[in-house]
């Protein structure tokens, strides 16, 4: 819900429930921050969503870090649909080394590791990269580039309908991937939910974040409930901490809210 929805329906002011936000989203970021270690995953995903934050993106606001074009950095663990780490950011080389060298910090095992082609991972010839820079040879790297094309005749109501995907192209990067595992679809389709639940993300409203930081509180919360609350549909009745072997059960909102480390 968009904030001042939440407001008219619990009847508290717009500035509490930001508050509100505001606390929830730095409990949350400390617990994933906590919880979120040692993982012992074989296959991961990166992708990346768009939105912005304050205005839309135009030439003035291109490099400023607090308002325009900004992206959420997303890791997820194939198997275990869980999100590892995100980062709330510009779209730059040195956002995705440091989203990689975090993610680098929370795995306890050698990963496979797919990717879009985006020049912040890999270099447009070779392998030389982020990836390379901060992982070495302890993973096995492949990227999965997708084109995609809308028709022309789409205009008006039209030009809302899904585009149509032309081509996929799977690239070998090093170490030795199964080309067949190497796809970023689990990662999208968490960038779906992301954008379902998040009112923020919700495209052509008013609902935009004002504040990065804000925006940043959102996406804490939302990562905190999908990993620890919400059974996932594929895992027979478990959250992805339960997947991953975080947690033993399915916490409520309150648990997870009220959670203090040991």
């Amino acid at each position: 819900m968009g904030i001042r929805a939440i407001s008219r329906f619990t009847g508290l002011d717009l500035a509490t429930v930001l508050n509100i936000l505001e606390t929830a989203g730095e409990h949350c970021a400390r617990l994933l921050d906590a919880k979120i270690r040692n993982l012992k995953v074989s296959h991961v995903q990166a992708d990346e969503v768009f939105s912005y934050v304050g205005q839309k993106p135009n030439g003035r606001n291109k490099d400023n870090p607090e308002r325009g074009e900004i992206w959420t950095f997303l890791s997820i663990a194939q198997h275990e649909k869980l999100i590892i780490n995100y980062r709330v950011s510009k779209r730059t080389g040195s956002d995705a080394a440091e989203f990689l060298t975090d993610l680098k910090s929370r795995l306890a095992s050698r990963i496979q590791l797919t990717t879009d082609a985006f020049r912040g991972y890999v270099t447009i010839f070779g392998t030389a990269g982020a990836v390379e820079d901060v992982f070495g040879d302890t993973i096995d790297y492949a990227t999965e580039t997708k084109k995609i094309t809308k028709d022309p005749n789409y205009v008006g109501q039209r030009a809302y309908f899904a585009p149509k995907m032309v081509t996929v192209k799977r690239q070998y990067r090093f170490g030795m991937p199964d080309m067949e595992q190497a796809t970023t679809n689990h990662a999208e389709r968490t960038n779906l939910s992301l954008r379902t639940f998040t009112r923020r993300f919700v495209r052509c409203t008013i609902n935009f974040s004002k504040k990065r930081e804000n925006h940043a509180h959102a996406v804490a919360v939302f990562v905190a409930f999908f990993n620890f609350c919400r059974v996932h549909k594929s895992l027979e009745g478990k959250t992805p901490a339960m997947a991953a072997g975080l947690t033993d059960h399915v916490w409520t909102v309150e648990e997870l809210l009220s959670w203090n480390p040991q």
